[in-house]
């Protein structure tokens, strides 16, 4: 799959374009609806399937005291859309330029730039442009001039409730990974980048690494049993999320760490996936460094229980 940050640059040549639009934080299930319709579409056509997508929540712009806590990483987003099948991804920089536009300019761009386009798919309840000016009827009053069709996809339900990023969010947030998990089509599992922590893990024997999860929606504090994929090899992992209220710290800092099972190597620098499974227990205060080292290695041996590693 391959990433473009301008329309200009897909240069599609004879074959058209088909278009799915919009955030996709999580690439839940009505997202996949909507794109997995775009692919169909390229698939019948000979076009081009793209993926139009922002680099931030559009709400760091236009509301940034109501920017969201994200489902996903970018990377985590583009490895989700590429599993579904999709050739290029258009990822637009969001900002005070781009959100001047109206709804009608940022169509009348993407039809001058992309050349030909076949079909534009957006969930039925899609708005874009300044001051929400673009909606799903403008788009068909557009398509009909500039000849595209377009797919306004009702949203996807699941046990009698929509799906969608804030209902997936609030799962997280309560600790319901599994209800997440199902909305979202696949394990639900927290994406970022290892950075250098204190190596407070590995003086107790227990390396981690720690995950960069800033802006991320999390689970509720504890340690959990969890699956990591490197190199096309799996582990099994405890995570810890929380303050780690035993380290002395003069700012408690909310930390992510995963200890990988029969794991040795360096990932520093690595975007690192951990599908999260069963709560083992919540987060405490120990008395000593010698009895948090005892019970990371029950954590440890609940892990090897529960996945069987």
């Amino acid at each position: 799959m391959k990433i473009i940050h301008a329309a200009s640059e897909l240069k599609p040549g004879n074959r058209k374009v088909c278009l799915a639009i919009g955030f996709f934080d999580g690439v839940h299930l009505g997202h996949q609806q909507i794109i997995r319709q775009t692919i169909a579409d390229a698939h019948q056509h000979n076009a081009v399937a793209l993926v139009l997508t922002f680099d931030r929540h559009p709400n760091s712009i236009v509301a940034p005291a109501r920017v969201p806590p994200l489902i996903y990483s970018l990377p985590q987003k583009f490895r989700v859309i590429e599993s579904l099948g999709v050739e290029k991804i258009l990822l637009v920089h969001f900002d005070e330029n781009f959100c001047r536009q109206t709804g009608e300019e940022f169509v009348r761009g993407l039809a001058r730039d992309l050349g030909k386009i076949h079909s534009v798919c957006v969930g039925a309840d899609f708005v874009f442009g300044h001051q929400r000016s673009g909606n799903v009827a403008l788009l068909k009053k557009l398509g009909g001039e500039l000849g595209f069709s377009v797919h306004g996809l009702a949203a996807v339900s699941l046990d009698g409730q929509v799906v969608s990023s804030t209902r997936i969010r609030e799962t997280i947030r309560t600790g319901n990974l599994d209800a997440a998990s199902q909305m979202l089509g696949r394990p639900y599992a927290i994406s970022g980048r290892v950075v250098e922590g204190d190596k407070l893990g590995r003086q107790l024997g227990f390396p981690t690494a720690n995950l960069d999860a800033a802006g991320l929606v999390l689970p509720p504090n504890g340690v959990y049993a969890g699956l990591v994929t490197v190199k096309k090899k799996s582990f099994c992992a405890a995570l810890n999320i929380g303050l780690r209220p035993t380290v002395a710290s003069a700012r408690p800092e909310l930390r992510v760490e995963a200890h990988l099972l029969d794991f040795k190597g360096e990932l520093y620098g690595t975007e690192l996936e951990v599908e999260i499974g069963e709560k083992l227990r919540n987060e405490r205060k120990f008395d000593s460094t010698a009895e948090l080292r005892e019970q990371i290695e029950k954590d440890i041996a609940n892990v090897r229980k529960l996945t069987r590693c």
